[in-house]
């Protein structure tokens, strides 16, 4: 049986690294509009747990992702996943 591999966004929280299109910087109006436009929508998940989000990830099902790591972590992490460590 194949191992499935997680991400880890912070605070005991992962995604399958395989589902993740795009990881953004929250910080630009269009992120903002992004953000509230999924929590209209019903597909945010605040993984920050009270904290400050750091970075956004969206995933191929549209749904959107809170973190409170650094969106240049979470692409090393990302890499370091693709490499098969």
């Amino acid at each position: 049986m194949a191992r499935q591999r997680l991400l880890g966004v912070g605070h005991g929280n992962f995604v399958i690294p395989e589902r993740v299109v795009a990881i953004v910087n929250p910080a630009s109006s269009p992120m903002r509009r992004l953000r509230e436009d999924a929590r209209l929508g019903g597909r945010l998940v605040d993984a920050t747990q009270g904290r400050k989000t750091r970075a956004i990830i969206i995933t191929d099902s549209n749904h959107v992702i809170l973190s409170a790591i650094q969106s240049e972590t979470l692409t090393q992490r990302l890499l370091q996943e693709g490499d098969g460590k």
